[in-house]
């Protein structure tokens, strides 16, 4: 057995596919920065997704990166759901409260519902 076990739910059907930190997926840090970026490739839905203890040189390092199906990451975080059709350009931060979890749009600083 392994040291967790991944939840393979699936939320959204041929949802794409997102890049995020190996940390993320490891389970070592936590979903903190969350961004979509125009693609050039179908299967890649343009979000990408940064741990709360990834630094600048570990994402610069492509080996830190990972591929997984954004269903694979919302059963990591869940909070990825409520913001999936948000456009190209999207910036968020995740953050944590007494009122829970939400994202926040770096761009304008409001807190998206």
């Amino acid at each position: 057995m392994g040291l967790f076990k991944k939840k393979n739910a699936v939320f959204i059907e041929n949802a794409g596919g997102v890049i995020i930190t190996k940390s993320i997926y490891q389970g070592t840090s936590k979903l903190k920065w969350f961004f979509r970026e125009e693609s050039v490739n179908p299967a890649d839905n343009g979000w990408r997704a940064i741990g709360d203890k990834d630094t600048q040189e570990y994402i610069n390092n492509t080996e830190n990166m990972i591929v997984v199906d954004f269903n694979t990451l919302a059963n990591i975080e869940p909070a990825v759901l409520s913001v999936y059709d948000m456009p190209v350009g999207t910036d968020l931060e995740l953050c944590f409260d007494n009122t829970g979890r939400y994202f926040v749009d770096t761009n304008t600083g409001n807190r998206i519902k």
